[in-house]
Formats: structure tokens, sequence, C-alpha cells
């Protein structure tokens, strides 16, 4: 395990830019439910961009940061967000369980977005343009791409259910009892890796379109 000062600064960094990121996600989940009239969100105070209303200590804090100083595959996650099914459609379902990937991207691009203003206007440089890409503008699009795979307890599950056929929602049914199961063996066999490799193509995309504004 590597703890030398810059791989405990980039672990700093990392878990930040994670806290951030997790609290905009859950806050969209809470937001969008609220604004459908399901008052549970609220009354549990999570539509608040807080990080303390949205965090969880082994998976927004602990796992993470293990994550980060080793090699080890670990899932990390936000305390979820609660919603009272009675007041939704399955549409509004839908809309709650993507609002948190939408938040994710609505960040990398306002982030990308300060930094092209700032790269123009001359005050911000390649070097700390790239550490706001590596740490926020990446980050945001991978949580994005990741939660938008259709297996339980990620938001892509309530997409898949939404656009299944009713013959067909024995599948769904299946993917809750055992989504889980399938996205630890995903992740430990390495095939999220190979799943999530478009994801990095666009994510070199992005940057190099964005870094052409940034002086070096």
């Amino acid at each position: 395990m590597d703890i030398s000062p810059e791989k405990f600064r980039e672990a700093l960094l990392y878990l930040i830019a994670f806290l951030v990121s997790i609290t905009v996600h859950e806050f969209g989940h809470a937001f969008t439910a609220d604004k459908l009239g399901d008052r549970l969100p609220r009354s549990q105070g999570r539509v608040t961009l807080s990080p303390l209303a949205h965090a969880d200590l082994v998976g927004t804090i602990l796992l993470p940061l293990i994550g980060a100083f080793s090699s080890v595959p670990l899932l990390a996650w936000g305390k979820p967000v609660q919603i009272n099914p009675k007041h939704h459609t399955r549409f509004g379902n839908l809309l709650v369980s993507v609002a948190g990937p939408a938040m994710n991207l609505l960040l990398a691009g306002v982030a990308s977005a300060l930094i092209v203003g700032f790269g123009r206007a001359g005050v911000m440089h390649e070097a700390f343009a790239l550490v706001l890409i590596q740490f926020i503008v990446a980050l945001n699009i991978r949580l994005m791409f990741f939660n938008l795979i259709p297996l339980p307890p990620l938001d892509g599950s309530a997409v898949l259910d939404y656009v299944l056929p009713a013959n067909l929602k024995i599948v769904s049914q299946t993917l809750r009892r055992y989504g889980m199961v399938v996205l630890y063996v995903l992740l430990l066999s390495g095939a999220i890796s190979v799943l999530m490799r478009p994801v990095d193509v666009v994510i070199r995309a992005w940057a190099i379109a964005v870094l052409r504004h940034v002086p070096a």
C-alpha cells in the first residue's frame, strides 16, 4: 500500500471530490422526488447540498480512502435517498432515478465551463486544469455512466424496468434479487473495466476539447 506524501495528497483530493460528487448525486434524487410531491426526502433532511446529509461513513469515506491507497477494486456509495412509492408513477420513479446521474453530468459540465472560462481569461493554467479534469470532470462522468448500468441497486435498473415490456418484467425481478451479486462479480473479475472502456474514450475526448482553451 502506497502512503507516500504524494499519494496521500492524491487520496485526499479524491475523497473531497467524491464527497462533493456523491452529494450532488443524492441531492438530485431528493430534489426531484420533492418536486414530484414526495415529502419523505425533505422530512429526512435530504433536500440539501450539505455533504453531512448524504455521506455514509463506510461507503463515502472509508472505502474510497482504502481504494485510493490500494489497487483493490471496491464499491463506494452515498446514503441512499428514501422515497415513498405511493407518490410516484413509473415515469416519476424513472425521473427520480436518472436525476442522480444527471446531476453528475451537470457538475462535470459546470466544472468544464469554469475551466474554459478561466483558461480563456488567462487565470488558469494547464496543470490546475488537469487536476480539475481528473478529480471532478472525469470522476463525475464515470459516476454517471456507472450508475446507469442496469443492475440494482444502481439507477440504471429503474431505466431498464421502465423500458421493459410487461411480459419481460421477470428480468427486472430477477435482477432485483441477484443484482448485487452480479455487480460484485463484474467488479472482482475486472469485467467492469471492460464495460467502462467506452467511458474512458468519452473522457479523453472531453478533456482534449476543454484543454484547447487552457494555456500550457
